[in-house]
């Protein structure tokens, strides 16, 4: 070969090769050129909030692209139909925005298929080698189609029919450019470019989904913090309302308090005051601020605290408390009150604290002394001639100083009962003096309530008789622990009383009976027969019943005929000879026994008097010690 043409030869291979190299310089500039095309499209689209926006960015940056006369996204309807939601196409060719479809333009079996992936490259709509029917080239023939790029916009289901596993693909819509002036061939760039962009949209679907569900989220969120915000505001408005007409409450509480000769308080369950009077600084000379939220041991000292801890530890158990009590004022003098506690509840029921109200009795205490005096002294000095002047008439009665005529004994029965009146009177009180001022100490032992109940029958066996009176007793083998000599005097006044106001023929009954569901404790500052004393153990309480067929006892009475010198009747007692002390004698003993007395009547029906004592489970009884005394009827 010569060297000309050796040249040659090698020239045409530079030429080619510059070519191929110019060939794959421009291919990787056109790549090149994509990528950032399509990275400027989907810039565009993602920054774009708002669906409309993105789909109007997606479909105008497409037809700019792609040079295409129409660039439109058609959305699927959830019946089968369609319309154009978004659109750029050339102003020479015919709208189709917001413009629906029949559901015969995309039937049911071509929506399976692009749901599954589908794309479509038609370059020519009237070739048939594409396979379009003819009533669809006739549809697309009257907006000037000839030729289409279809990809289909999925979304992938999260909740799979029921039966199906895994997550499916929804056809939301398509994703479509037309060219109108001629056919067209669509190249790879251009479907790939579509495809990924179809994605894009996918995305933002799913984004905008998520910003709506966000937004209604954040609305009723806004909506309910609006309203908690209203209902905080009026709550807070009611709550200064109610704190401002509780400190005009309480200002009006402490006038009207402040003006009272009483203590009057408010004490919470930890014992601490929380609200006090002006009478406070008055007698303790601690003033309502210094004592408010300070301990009662604080304020009363710990040896009165001592004294009263047990009343309140019971007023803040539920219980209301009134007792008395002497106090030591500011100026050294000793005041004699009386002090009731009531529970405070909350609306559970629960105990928050209680209200104290302390009133000064040392009036009628003092009161109360001189006539205790007076009546002492006046009984003592009674009963002296009392008793010789019932020794005479007696003495005259018998006849050995001279027989009387008919209307003398008649008269000198009469001065002996009289006088027999007198003494039962003043014994009685003198019982009831001793008993009220603590000189009579209750010896307790173990006692069983037959030999009881059939002494008291046996001593008032006469009574009855004489006043045509049966006398019915049900004894029961019920121990109990009691000092037999004071219980005895209780039941011989009850059946006394029981048998002078029943009718000839009545019946008096006398009954015991066991109520095992209380319990009861022994009497403080009592003492016991037994030496050393036993440790008794009560099992609950028994009731002693004295039932007679007398006149009754009006309601409003059943109280007030356990009071001194009180009857129901007292022309009707006169002439059945009572005195009125013999129930405040009973009350007094069976208090002091620590049980309970009371009445119960129906007038015309009868009364029923009943008393209860401890029921003693377990002792050591003793041998009864006889000891006299006086049983008064």
């Amino acid at each position: 070969m010569s060297k000309r043409s050796s040249r040659h030869s090698r020239t045409q291979a530079d030429k080619r090769k510059s070519k191929w190299r110019r060939s794959i310089e421009a291919e990787l500039r056109q790549q090149q050129q994509r990528v950032e095309l399509f990275s400027e499209v989907t810039l565009k689209i993602r920054q774009s909030l708002q669906l409309r926006e993105t789909l109007h960015t997606t479909v105008t940056e497409v037809q700019r692209i792609l040079q295409a006369d129409r660039v439109l996204i058609y959305q699927v309807l959830p019946d089968g139909t369609g319309k154009t939601i978004s659109e750029a196409v050339l102003p020479e060719y015919p709208i189709l925005m917001d413009r629906e479809f029949p559901e015969e333009v995309f039937p049911v079996e071509y929506q399976a298929l692009y749901a599954q992936g589908r794309v479509r490259a038609i370059s020519d709509v009237h070739d048939p080698a594409f396979g379009l029917a003819s009533c669809l080239v006739e549809f697309v023939e009257q907006f000037g189609i000839q030729s289409k790029l279809i990809v289909p916009i999925v979304q992938a289901l999260q909740v799979p029919p029921r039966g199906n596993t895994g997550a499916q693909n929804h056809l939301w819509g398509l994703l479509i450019a037309h060219q109108c002036r001629s056919p067209r061939q669509w190249v790879d760039f251009e479907l790939e470019l579509m495809q990924q962009l179809a994605d894009q949209i996918s995305i933002a679907l799913a984004q905008a989904q998520l910003l709506e569900h966000l937004e209604e989220i954040v609305e009723s969120r806004t909506a309910e913090l609006q309203e908690a915000n209203r209902n905080l505001k009026q709550e807070i408005n009611v709550r200064m309302q109610a704190e401002a007409a509780l400190r005009q409450s309480e200002q009006q509480l402490r006038l009207i308090t402040n003006a009272l000769p009483v203590l009057i308080a408010y004490v919470d369950d930890q014992q601490r005051y929380r609200f006090n009077n002006q009478a406070y600084e008055d007698w303790l000379g601690q003033s309502p601020s210094e004592i408010d939220g300070q301990h009662l041991e604080q304020v009363w000292g710990q040896e009165c605290y001592q004294k009263i801890q047990t009343h309140v530890e019971a007023a803040l158990a539920g219980q209301v408390v009134t007792y008395e009590d002497d106090i030591l004022l500011k100026n050294g003098n000793v005041r004699s009150v009386d002090t009731t506690y009531i529970p405070h509840r909350d609306d559970d029921k629960a105990v928050k604290g209680f209200f104290a109200l302390t009133s000064d009795i040392s009036d009628r205490k003092a009161i109360e002394r001189m006539k205790d005096e007076f009546i002492s002294v006046v009984s003592h000095e009674l009963r002296t001639p009392l008793t010789s002047l019932h020794s005479a008439l007696k003495i005259l009665a018998t006849g050995r100083l001279g027989n009387l005529s008919a209307e003398g004994q008649q008269m000198l029965a009469i001065a002996d009962e009289s006088t027999e009146r007198l003494v039962r009177l003043v014994n009685n009180v003198l019982d009831l003096q001793r008993i009220e001022s603590g000189k009579v100490v209750m010896e307790l032992q173990a006692c069983n309530a037959v030999n009881l109940m059939t002494q008291a029958a046996e001593a008032m066996q006469a009574m009855a008789l004489q006043h045509g009176v049966n006398l019915v007793i049900e004894p029961e083998d019920i121990p109990i622990w009691a000092d037999a000599d004071y219980i005895l005097q209780a039941l011989t006044n009850l059946l006394s009383n029981a048998i002078k106001f029943s009718p000839p023929g009545g019946t008096v009954w006398l009954t015991v009976a066991l109520n095992p569901n209380v319990r009861t404790t022994l009497p403080n500052g009592i003492a016991q027969k037994s030496e050393p004393p036993p440790q008794p153990s009560f099992s609950g309480e028994v009731v002693f019943r004295v039932r007679d067929e007398g006149q009754g006892i009006p309601d409003d009475q059943l109280e007030r005929i356990f009071e001194r010198f009180q009857q129901v009747d007292s022309s009707d007692a006169r002439k059945k000879g009572g005195t009125g002390l013999g129930l405040a004698i009973c009350r007094k003993i069976i208090e002091q026994h620590n049980g309970r007395i009371w009445a119960e009547s129906m007038p015309g029906y009868g009364s029923t008097f009943a008393f209860t004592l401890p029921m003693l489970m377990s002792a050591n009884p003793k041998p009864k010690r006889e000891r006299s005394h006086t049983q008064n009827t």
